[in-house]
């Protein structure tokens, strides 16, 4: 749309008047800005300097804003003054100290890619539950996953519906933030969240809608990875199973949260072959020729060789953190740690206009993954690796979440 302009000059004025004050009264123009609609969206269309990222968004469509987001929790009384968050304390009726601050920023993409079949799954839960700490100080845990499925998708589903449910069940038996051992709570998580997958296959006759191709009560070949990453206040906790991985930048830094499970793994490979299995090398190496990781949820014909133990992980946050990239290995089969955290530090320190709000019923919101990017900067690191991966020819499904940490360091 042109700009419209108009002026106004007031009636008691004469034209001899009207004509010395002609450049004050254009100083005094309005200009109404060109939009550009999106679903029910203004954006404002990028500068001159933005064109190279006006065309890399092409085709694509805007995040959500968080209180458009199913899945996100706002937080009252919180403000944002010249920048800067500002925390609110409050007393509840224990006599609990409880900071309100605002949610994390994060932005997520999953596509199908060059697959046939969608089968990636992703899970966020912002203010998951809290934790209090001896000091009688309660503060807000933060929840996200990427579960990459194979065989079917109903393994990867049905991680993302019931995972943080489990999480926030082991946190809570805990009590407080001294108490929480989270090696121990994301190891029986796991095992939980396993053993609910295999029931739900044993019990279910046929699922119609889900896409696997046996369809059969017993869908045994069909399984999930699970990176999984909660946030606190000064730990970035991650328990990883398979293949998929979860990487922090640190002030520049690419540091590896978690560590693939490939079944070529020296310590992997002695403990199949010490279960009885074998890795064949069929196209990489496989468990029996089979599977392409040593360990995943779900999978029970292929027990106990490939195992739902995860590994974990307990990071001290820092002031260096940056980000946290989770991903599928449809991301890290093609793009190196390095190179992730490069496009991502890029993208969010880059210099961008607030994200519109948007409705949630709206086609431009982030769809497919059952939750919304909270912020354009972590959006657009997110589409950016995505479409860096399809560039280098990933051939599987892509799914990649981005966490601004610099932002949040006080959550």
């Amino acid at each position: 749309m042109a700009g419209v302009c108009c002026g106004v000059v007031p009636e008691s004025e004469t034209a001899a008047a009207v004509e010395q004050t002609s450049k004050s009264s254009r100083r005094r123009r309005m200009e109404v800005r060109p939009f550009k609609f999106v679903a029910d969206a203004a954006v404002q269309p990028p500068s001159e300097n933005g064109r190279k990222r006006q065309k890399l968004d092409l085709d694509l469509v805007l995040p959500a804003s968080p209180r458009d987001c199913d899945n996100a929790v706002e937080s009252s009384g919180t403000n944002k003054v010249n920048g800067d968050q500002e925390i609110n304390e409050g007393l509840n009726s224990n006599g609990i100290v409880e900071l309100e601050k605002e949610l994390p920023k994060f932005g997520l993409t999953s596509v199908c890619g060059r697959r046939r079949d969608m089968e990636d799954a992703v899970s966020i839960h912002p203010s998951l539950c809290k934790l209090t700490s001896e000091a009688q100080i309660s503060s807000d845990i933060h929840f996200f996953a990427v579960f990459d499925g194979h065989g079917c998708s109903h393994v990867a589903m049905k991680c993302r519906d019931r995972f943080h449910e489990i999480v926030k069940e082991e946190i809570e038996a805990c009590g407080g933030e001294k108490a929480v051992d989270w090696k121990r709570t994301m190891e029986r998580s796991f095992e939980r969240m396993d053993k609910e997958v295999q029931q739900s296959t044993e019990n279910s006759v046929e699922n119609p809608n889900c896409r696997c191709e046996l369809q059969t009560p017993q869908c045994d070949a069909v399984g999930s990875t699970a990176v999984v990453a909660v946030v606190t206040q000064d730990k970035i906790i991650v328990a990883n199973c398979g293949d998929s991985r979860a990487v922090l930048c640190q002030n520049g830094v690419a540091l590896p949260l978690s560590d693939d499970h490939k079944p070529d793994r020296p310590d992997e490979l002695l403990r199949i072959e010490e279960a009885g299995g074998r890795v064949i090398y069929w196209d990489g190496a496989r468990v029996l020729g089979v599977l392409a990781m040593s360990r995943a949820i779900g999978d029970n014909y292929l027990k106990p060789f490939v195992i739902p133990e995860p590994e974990v992980t307990i990071t001290e946050r820092s002031s260096k953190d940056e980000c946290l990239i989770l991903g599928s290995d449809g991301l890290w089969d093609v793009v190196t740690n390095e190179t992730a955290c490069g496009v991502a530090r890029m993208c969010l320190r880059a210099q961008k206009p607030a994200s519109p709000p948007m409705s949630p019923d709206s086609d431009a919101v982030v769809r497919g993954a059952g939750v919304e990017s909270s912020d354009k900067a972590c959006w657009d690191a997110s589409i950016l690796l995505t479409k860096l991966a399809l560039a280098r020819h990933s051939t599987d499904n892509v799914s990649v979440v981005v966490v601004d940490l610099k932002e949040n360091q006080q959550l």
